[in-house]
């Protein structure tokens, strides 16, 4: 009996444990659907585009998913067990370390840019985040940490910042790096006693070549030119290219006091224009420029840094108006003049459309005193400012290319005053010699184009005299003479300016079909002040006669100038002694009074 009831109590106990095993089963499969997905995840979040590891709390590295091995080049075999140090680039030093172990210990976490190294040794940036995980007790377990590759994303911002604050051709800081760094150097200026410059420097000549031998062979010279410039500013602030030729030296604390930064500006500028000078080669080409500069004090007034960069500019012009190859210092009455200039070029653009240039003529004479043709000197009637001399706007028109268009007029209005004089027996056998820009010279139909003066107006062409100046010749020789004989061919003279005061290379006079040499008034004016006038004078003529060329010697003032010239062998001479610059209405008349004065 007792066995019976055994046997029984024994089946309910096992029914009854089947029944909780059973209803534990079925619990634990719904707390295994329950976990699923978010198992699942947790894998898909392990396996994302950033790199991951997992250290245990001792730093060990425990886990990494494929984003990791694909950034960093290691296996996951190469790193379990190692702790992530073997990643360090050691671009950072320790206080770096230690700051960001504070933050994760302080707050749980942190985030942050942190240069590492790949297996092949390349480093690089990553955007690293590292949080703490702790138990139930609140101990450290384990590190979690999530790493991207911003390598590429860098880049790409420095290559953005190059392109926003350099210049692409030279590697130069460019105008919009130049205006924020001038601006916080005259704000320093303003509070600290050094005194600094801003110097603008322009390249004189380097249109020339940039417009014959074309925009490559122009940026290889620029880039050779603002490696000068840097070199010869190397101790300065910050060389900046603003564009085309031109360039800007930032120089702060030269000095405590005005006199001592201009004096170090003045180094700096001679320094420069030595460099700046020195011949260049492309290729095979021997190319010459040199600069103008322009400087001003960084607390000379100026409101702001475009002010003071506009101050700088109004000194380089005044610097090439004084002849180039100078610096010249900001003077307040270079605004006025500035403001001036922009209004004559303005107004120099209607001056043909409104007839109000004229040409003037020089009487060139023999060693008998008779005339035998006249120098054509251009002249502007301004409506406002009055007559304008080629001084006060040559140079505008050269830099704006309306001498092209104005040398054409002058040329077609000698032309048609030869035929008007070859009508008239008083002035029949006179020639006209007129002055030629290098930059009309050297248009490519330059030679068309006076052919077709010539036709037009029925000119004698042996009749007109073409006044060269030695820096045409500077460049492509070979071309400035082919151009010459076609032109000589049409019957056309030529007479070389201004000797002896720019290029002054003989080896080219005697390759160029020229017929006469002008020594310029600069030596004939002082001739009996310096000693070094006359034997230059005496070189020319004799140099000239040798050549077979006729000299001719402007700026004769004096008889005494003029006997002494004649003594030397020159045998032409042209100034003020013989008549000053005449309309050619008024000339045609003197000389018709001094050929009736002559008869009688």
């Amino acid at each position: 009996m007792l066995g019976w009831l055994f046997a029984g109590l024994l089946g309910m106990l096992l029914a009854h444990t089947k029944r909780e095993l059973h209803q534990s089963d079925k619990a634990l499969h719904r707390l295994n659907e329950s976990l699923q997905p978010e198992l699942q995840i947790a894998a898909l979040a392990f396996d994302t585009h950033l790199g991951m590891f997992i250290t245990d709390a001792g730093g060990a590295i425990r886990k990494v998913n494929a984003t990791f091995e694909r950034i960093t080049g290691y296996t996951t075999g190469e790193v379990l067990g190692k702790n992530p140090r073997i990643l360090n680039s050691g671009r950072h030093d320790a206080d770096f370390y230690r700051s960001m172990w504070d933050s994760i210990r302080e707050h749980g976490s942190w985030q942050g840019e942190v240069w590492n190294r790949r297996k092949n040794g390349d480093t690089y940036p990553q955007w690293v985040t590292i949080s703490a995980v702790r138990d139930k007790t609140g101990h450290v377990s384990s590190y979690v940490a999530t790493l991207s590759d911003i390598s590429v994303r860098r880049a790409a911002e420095q290559e953005a910042h190059r392109l926003a604050f350099y210049d692409p051709l030279t590697g130069l800081p460019n105008r919009r790096m130049l205006i924020d760094r001038l601006t916080q150097a005259m704000q320093s200026a303003d509070s600290h006693e050094r005194q600094g410059v801003l110097m603008f420097v322009d390249l004189d000549g380097f249109k020339q070549v940039n417009d014959t031998l074309g925009h490559q062979a122009g940026d290889e010279l620029l880039r050779i030119m603002a490696g000068r410039i840097g070199e010869a500013s190397r101790d300065i602030q910050l060389v900046a290219r603003l564009g085309g030729d031109e360039f800007v030296i930032l120089a702060e604390r030269l000095g405590e006091t005005i006199m001592a930064a201009s004096q170090q500006a003045e180094r700096i500028a001679i320094r420069l224009l030595a460099m700046l000078a020195e011949p260049c080669r492309l290729g095979e080409r021997r190319h010459l420029l040199s600069g103008s500069i322009g400087v001003t004090l960084l607390n000379d007034g100026a409101e702001d840094a475009e002010a003071c960069l506009q101050q700088a500019e109004m000194a380089m012009y005044q610097a090439k108006q004084a002849g180039r190859n100078t610096w010249r210092f900001f003077d307040p009455s270079m605004q006025a003049e500035a403001m001036r200039r922009a209004i004559l070029e303005s107004d120099l653009r209607q001056a043909v459309r409104r007839d109000e240039l004229q040409l003037y003529c020089q009487v060139q004479v023999d060693r008998q005193g008779e005339v035998t043709g006249v120098e054509a000197l251009l002249r502007w009637q301004h409506p406002e400012y009055g007559m304008v001399t080629p001084y006060d706007f040559i140079a505008i028109a050269e830099e704006s290319y309306l001498i092209i268009s104005i040398g054409e007029w002058v040329l077609e209005t000698a032309c048609r005053q030869l035929v008007e004089w070859a009508n008239r027996s008083q002035t029949a056998d006179l020639s006209i010699a007129v002055n030629i820009s290098p930059m009309q010279f050297q248009q490519p139909d330059f030679v068309d184009r006076l052919g077709t003066i010539l036709e037009r107006t029925g000119a004698d062409p042996t009749r007109l005299k073409l006044e060269l100046t030695e820096n045409l010749f500077m460049e492509q020789p070979d071309a400035v003479r082919d151009t010459m004989q076609c032109l000589k061919a049409l019957g056309v003279r030529f007479a070389l300016d201004d000797f002896g005061t720019g290029y002054s290379s003989l080896s080219y006079l005697n390759r160029l079909p020229l017929d006469q040499l002008k020594i310029d008034q600069s030596f004939v004016r002082p001739l009996f002040e310096d000693s070094a006038n006359a034997v230059i004078c005496a070189s020319i003529i004799d140099l000239g006669r040798n050549l077979g060329l006729e000299v001719i010697a402007e700026g004769v003032e004096s008889r005494e100038h003029r006997d002494w010239l004649e003594h030397q062998g020159c045998h032409a001479f042209q100034g003020y002694l013989f008549g000053r610059p005449l309309p050619a209405g008024e000339l045609r008349e003197q000389l018709e009074a001094r050929r009736c004065n002559a008869g009688h």
